[in-house]
């Protein structure tokens, strides 16, 4: 393994952070393409290595990123170029992953800010080190979401001609009927979700609730109403999916995903606070 070189800035070069780690190895850096045509490289700091990119000045304000990041595919791309470079360095050891864009304006500046922060990345370092994050979401099952049966029960609109007595009565009682029992639905998926995410929570180092994503158009799942990300140590791995398993044939009220392992980006304190831009 070769030791970090020593950085040599462009002059009219703003720097792209990938992630902050304690080791690393410029060979791996040097296959990585990254978000631009500048080399992937280490830029040492207080016993520490930021990975970074040169990133030409006049690409880097806060408008052009803006712009860039607003087309679909170019988002995509560089999704996959920064989780491509994180993962890459989490496989050497623990790291601590950037949010997606932290850029600032100059190598100096980069070393200056990360430097004054340098107690959390060691924090955070140690706190992810020989771990994984796994990854659970939980869904009201997609026939459930329907109210397929209920749904049935309730006519698309009251029958024409004349009206039985009691008919309205009728129809409004499986109406209330039918939203009575879609809130039933409801609850008892949202008592399946506290009680897998305890039942997980329980198996973790840590576990996070992460914010519940909207259902998207087409999308088969019923609502989402738990988005979880735990904190597991690597040779806990089996017996954490074993424990979803578990609670997949135990839980009728809930689907299931598990997704992982993933590098601890939900561990990591990034909220995105770095950066010039």
């Amino acid at each position: 393994m070769r030791q970090p070189a020593r950085a040599v800035p462009h002059a009219a070069a703003a720097t792209y952070v990938f992630a902050v780690c304690r080791h690393v190895d410029e060979d791996v850096l040097s296959l990585l393409p990254g978000i631009t045509s500048a080399p992937v490289r280490a830029l040492p700091f207080e016993r520490l290595h930021a990975v970074v990119q040169e990133v030409p000045a006049a690409e880097a304000d806060r408008r052009s990123w803006t712009e860039r990041l607003s087309d679909p595919e170019e988002l995509e791309r560089c999704v996959r170029a920064h989780h491509q470079v994180v993962t890459a360095v989490a496989a050497h050891g623990p790291v601590a992953p950037m949010a997606l864009a932290t850029l600032y304006s100059s190598e100096e500046r980069a070393r200056q800010a990360l430097g004054a922060d340098v107690a959390r990345f060691h924090t955070v370092l140690d706190r992810v080190a020989g771990r994984v994050e796994w990854g659970v979401k939980g869904y009201l099952p997609a026939a459930s979401a329907a109210a397929g049966p209920v749904r049935a029960a309730v006519p698309a609109h009251v029958p024409a001609g004349p009206r039985a007595p009691d008919a309205g009565r009728a129809y409004l009682e499986r109406v209330r009927g039918a939203h009575r029992a879609r809130e039933e639905t409801r609850s008892a998926a949202l008592r399946a979700a506290e009680e897998t995410h305890s039942a997980l929570r329980d198996r973790a180092v840590a576990a996070r609730r992460l914010r519940i994503q909207d259902q998207q158009s087409g999308d088969r799942r019923g609502a989402q109403v738990l988005n979880g990300a735990y904190l597991v140590e690597k040779d806990r791995t089996e017996a954490f999916r074993e424990v979803v398993d578990t609670l997949r044939r135990r839980t009728g009220a809930l689907l299931i995903e598990l997704s992982g392992p993933w590098v601890p980006y939900s561990f990591a304190g990034e909220d995105g606070a770095h950066g010039d831009r």
